[in-house]
Formats: structure tokens, C-alpha cells, sequence
């Protein structure tokens, strides 16, 4: 195994950790609070969220999840750049953006469509760590 996709393996597990960590705690936190309050929180956590640290760990992996797809281990690669990073641009980051123009009535869809999609993220950046690691 190659040091970049030990890297890329490396990423998405670390990423599979903080999805993991949404969906098992901090959103079942969040349903707790009333609407005002979760609201509130989760859109600090998505303003503090984008700071260096996790755009190179989320786009730098992206990157080399592309690359791993054009050594072979299409998988893996694919399984992190479709199922993690393209669902977050696609699906998660418009939610997002939504929760900061609305009112607290949109939070419980929110909540409930952002949690499953955040499940599917996770099981995506799980599925591409386990599949870079046995080389597919």
C-alpha cells in the first residue's frame, strides 16, 4: 500500500469519526433543545466548522480519494468523492444554507432529513477507508 492511499484511508477514517459523532450524539443532543436553541447551535457549528484544519482534511481527501480512483482503487476513491464529498456540497451544505434563511418551524425537517443524510455520508467515508485499505 502506497503512502498516499495509507493518507486517503487515513482521511476518510477521520472523517467517518466526526460523521460518526453528528449521528450518534451531537444531533440526538440537538432534538433535546428546543427549536430556537438546536437551531442556534448548529449554526455556530457550521460557521466553526469551515476553518483550515477541516478543509484540508475534508477537500484535501477529496482530492486524493480522485487520485486513488485513477490508481485503480476506484472504490474506495469514489465511495469517499461521491458519498461524502459530493452528498455534503450537494445536499448538506444547501441545508445548511437554508437553516441560516429560515425561521426555527423549518428545524425538525432539518434535523430529521440532515441526520439521515449525515448517516449516509458516514457509512460512505467508512466504506471508502475499509475499501482503500484492501486495495479496491
Amino acid at each position: 500500500m502506497g503512502t498516499t492511499t495509507l493518507i486517503a484511508a487515513t482521511a476518510s477514517g477521520l472523517m467517518t469519526g466526526l460523521f460518526f459523532a453528528f449521528s450518534a450524539a451531537v444531533m440526538p443532543g440537538l432534538a433535546d433543545l428546543p427549536a430556537s436553541a438546536a437551531r442556534a447551535a448548529m449554526r455556530r457549528m457550521n460557521a466553526r466548522i469551515q476553518n483550515p484544519v477541516f478543509l484540508l482534511l475534508f477537500l484535501g481527501n477529496a482530492v486524493l480519494c480522485a487520485f486513488e480512483v485513477f490508481q485503480g482503487r476506484v472504490a474506495g476513491g469514489l465511495l469517499y468523492v461521491v458519498g461524502a464529498f459530493l452528498l455534503t456540497m450537494v445536499v448538506n451544505v444547501p441545508m445548511n444554507n437554508r437553516l441560516d434563511r429560515t425561521d426555527d418551524a423549518y428545524w425538525p425537517e432539518y434535523l430529521r432529513r440532515w441526520t439521515l443524510w449525515n448517516h449516509v455520508r458516514g457509512l460512505a467515508s467508512l466504506g471508502s477507508t475499509v475499501a482503500l485499505l484492501l486495495g479496491f
